[in-house]
């Protein structure tokens, strides 16, 4: 509960960032399934592994509570000859090929294969999705698409966009896209999470220290304007994935959101802060704090 617009987004912001002990045990657990893959893909094999690194929204530092999953990409060498025999044309044989090796080799009871990425289950739910990659000496990682083939992507170029653009808005940026997320969550959670995060990236040039302001100029700058490209330059636009249904619902409720932030915005500088709370409330859903 809180008595100002200020201390109620104040109050948002730790219960939406991931708790020190949510990252100790994050890290415990990528250091865990990290050391099964060097086991299961020593330098003797045909497929070694070469390094591992945290991606996703705990890796660019974006995620929001409740945290559920872990993104680990494990860069994996192939001899040229596999490659060349089996799995330049069969992602599908590669990903296999690494879940049964880390089946063999793990104490973990379920490790199972899901289009792009092998997935570590756990009875407390914080499971670790494995996207095993291989470099391409021409730039970026190749990934399992999911149908056989191969998706270029670059999670080190995304990450260190992100933090660039974090750096220019005096650190801002991530605790307003954690705040886009649960607006996001609190309505249907049509919005993939890096392309809404690249949506909130290219809004802001400046961005003054009021999440309110930068939370209405981020609904009101990707209103009927979605597209936005990779910054890795591989995937193209990155809203393809939206249907025409699912477009129109977004943009509906960006300029739902950026209305009700408007009266939000008002009341607060009228000094009604119990009125821009509820407003806040319904935009940022039912974990937002009540007045009092």
């Amino acid at each position: 509960m809180a008595t100002t617009t200020a201390s109620a987004f104040d109050e948002f912001n730790t219960k939406a960032t991931p708790t020190s002990s949510t990252r100790e045990k994050v890290d415990q657990r990528r250091d865990a399934v990290a050391s099964v893959i060097k086991a299961a893909f020593p330098s003797t094999a045909n497929v070694q592994y070469q390094s591992h690194k945290l991606i996703g929204s705990l890796g660019r530092n974006t995620a929001s509570n409740p945290v559920a999953d872990i993104d680990l990409m494990v860069h994996l060498h192939v001899d040229d000859d596999l490659w060349a025999r089996s799995y330049r044309d069969d992602s599908s044989d590669f990903l296999y090929r690494v879940r049964r090796s880390l089946n063999n080799s793990s104490t973990v009871k379920k490790v199972g294969a899901r289009g792009q990425a092998v997935r570590f289950f756990y009875a407390d739910g914080l499971y670790v999705d494995v996207a095993a990659v291989v470099k391409y000496t021409t730039g970026g990682y190749g990934i399992p698409d999911g149908s056989g083939g191969w998706l270029t992507t670059d999670p080190v170029k995304h990450e260190t966009h992100l933090n660039e653009c974090n750096a220019k808005l005096t650190g801002d940026l991530k605790k307003v896209i954690r705040f886009t997320k649960k607006w996001n969550s609190a309505h249907s959670s049509r919005l993939a999470s890096f392309h809404l995060e690249m949506l909130a990236a290219r809004t802001f040039v400046t961005m003054a220290n009021n999440s309110r302001a930068a939370l209405r100029l981020f609904f009101d700058h990707n209103h009927n304007f979605l597209t936005v490209n990779d910054p890795a330059g591989y995937s193209g636009d990155l809203s393809t994935y939206l249907t025409q249904a699912n477009r129109t619902a977004v943009n509906d409720s960006l300029k739902t959101a950026r209305d009700r932030a408007d009266l939000a915005l008002a009341a607060e500088n009228r000094g009604d802060h119990r009125e821009a709370i509820r407003l806040w409330r319904i935009i940022l859903g039912d974990n937002f704090p009540t007045y009092g």
